[in-house]
C-alpha cells in the first residue's frame, strides 16, 4: 500500500458528520460481499484507505454497528449516510468514496467479495443511458433544489445555514 499526502474531506448529506484526511492509500476499491451489500444498501461497497494517524472526525461522531468481531461499520444517526468502514487490526480504515467531497478523485483500483458479486454486474454499462437528472426528472428539477436539504460538498463552518 502506498500512502498518497494530501488534504481531503467528506462527510454525510445531512452535515451532522464530516471528517478530514491528511493522507489516503492507493486502495480504492469496490466489496461486492453480501456484508458490504447490507452495510451500504447497495450491489457493493466502495471505499478507500485512510491511515489512522491521517484522519479526524471535525464534526460529530458518526453512530457505529459491530457488523462482525472485527469489523465496525459507522453512519450518521440523522440521515443514515454509510460512512465508515474500521478493521479493528489494521493500521488503516476505510471510508466510503461516496461520503469523499470529490468521489471522482479516487476510481477504484481493485474489486473484492467476488463471491457476492451481482451476476449481471457486468452489463451494467450496456443499459440504456436515459440521460442527466435535468432531462429526465425536469418537471421536478426546481423544485428539489429549491427544497435541498443536502450539506454542499464541502466544509462549512455551520450546518444548516
Amino acid at each position: 500500500m502506498k500512502r498518497i499526502d494530501g488534504a481531503i474531506s467528506g462527510g454525510c448529506q445531512c452535515g451532522a458528520v464530516r471528517y478530514h484526511a491528511t493522507a489516503v492509500l492507493d486502495t480504492s476499491h469496490i466489496c461486492h460481499c453480501r456484508m458490504c451489500q447490507k452495510a451500504v444498501g447497495n450491489f457493493f461497497a466502495a471505499l478507500i484507505g485512510i491511515p489512522r494517524d491521517a484522519f479526524a472526525w471535525t464534526r460529530g461522531t458518526p453512530a457505529l454497528f459491530q457488523s462482525s468481531d472485527l469489523v465496525t461499520r459507522g453512519f450518521c444517526a440523522e440521515c443514515g449516510t454509510p460512512l465508515l468502514y474500521d478493521y479493528a487490526t489494521s493500521a488503516h480504515l476505510n471510508v466510503t468514496t461516496g461520503s469523499l467531497d470529490n468521489p471522482a478523485a479516487f476510481p477504484p483500483q481493485v474489486q473484492f467479495g467476488a463471491e457476492g458479486r451481482m451476476p449481471w454486474y457486468g452489463d451494467l454499462c450496456a443499459l440504456a443511458d436515459e440521460g442527466s437528472t435535468e432531462d429526465t426528472m425536469a418537471e421536478y428539477v426546481g423544485e428539489i433544489r429549491a427544497s435541498n436539504h443536502q450539506h454542499p460538498d464541502h466544509d462549512t463552518d455551520h450546518w444548516p445555514s
